[in-house]
């Protein structure tokens, strides 16, 4: 796309789990639109070193600050390294998830809180510690990744579901709270994104999934990047508080 569209030049994301998949496609995008980039992921990722080795060798401004989005102290150290090394946060991306599916029958309270922990409670975090630098700023874009499966279910996924339709609440109760400082809450919701989880799919598995996809496609972690990188840039400024779905029409 390149810095061609609405130039983020002097602005900087943060954007949680940007490692590898499609955090890291949103980070290069907005990379690409000229944004400093601070990329995230846990301690043991070596992805992140890696990604920030590419970003370097692009001439991408990058830095990296390892930590758990479910810890206020590492959430309040990745904001203070994007203070730090770029002066401020425009943009926060909220995209650190996982999926711990199973039957609600079968489904053990382990897996059911670390599922919610991460995706809800550390998206609260983020937002929390971000929200603080953006208000001293009087402006900001806060970006959440929740998914299809929070607008409409998803057989299997009870944890993943409730975690992505909290994150939606969250979106729109907090986008109420900072309109006034100068500060906008989006959500975008992807359906099903091409990764190695769909490559793996029988292939009469992914016909059934087609079928119910009206553009008759599986999306790609390109698609996501495009909203995301819309609603981060100056032409989504009179947008907050809304959900995108980047599905192909699957939640219509």
């Amino acid at each position: 796309m390149g810095n061609a569209f609405s130039p983020l030049n002097g602005k900087t994301a943060v954007i949680t789990g940007s490692g590898r998949g499609l955090g890291k496609e949103i980070a290069k995008r907005l990379a690409e639109m000229g944004a400093n980039i601070v990329l995230n992921d846990i301690e043991t990722s070596d992805a992140v070193d890696e990604t920030k080795t590419e970003f370097e060798a692009a001439g991408y401004p990058v830095a990296v600050s390892k930590g758990d989005v479910r810890s206020l102290p590492d959430v309040r150290a990745l904001c203070k390294t994007a203070v730090d090394v770029f002066g401020g946060i425009d943009i926060f991306v909220n995209n650190a998830g996982i999926t711990r599916d199973k039957p609600i029958a079968m489904m053990s309270e382990d897996e059911w809180d670390d599922v919610l922990d991460i995706n809800l409670k550390g998206a609260f975090m983020c937002v929390k510690a971000a929200s603080r630098q953006m208000i001293k700023q009087r402006g900001g874009k806060i970006i959440n990744v929740a998914s299809v499966a929070g607008v409409m279910g998803n057989p299997g996924q009870a944890n993943y579901s409730a975690s992505k339709a909290g994150l939606i609440g969250l979106t729109k109760s907090v986008a109420k709270e900072l309109a006034p400082r100068g500060i906008t809450c989006n959500a975008v919701a992807p359906g099903l994104i091409v990764s190695k989880m769909t490559d793996a799919l029988p292939d009469k598995v992914k016909e059934n999934y087609l079928n119910n996809i009206p553009l008759g496609r599986f999306g790609t972690p390109g698609d996501v990047a495009d909203v995301v990188s819309f609603l981060a840039s100056d032409l989504s400024g009179y947008v907050t508080g809304q959900v995108i779905c980047v599905d192909g029409g699957l939640a219509m």
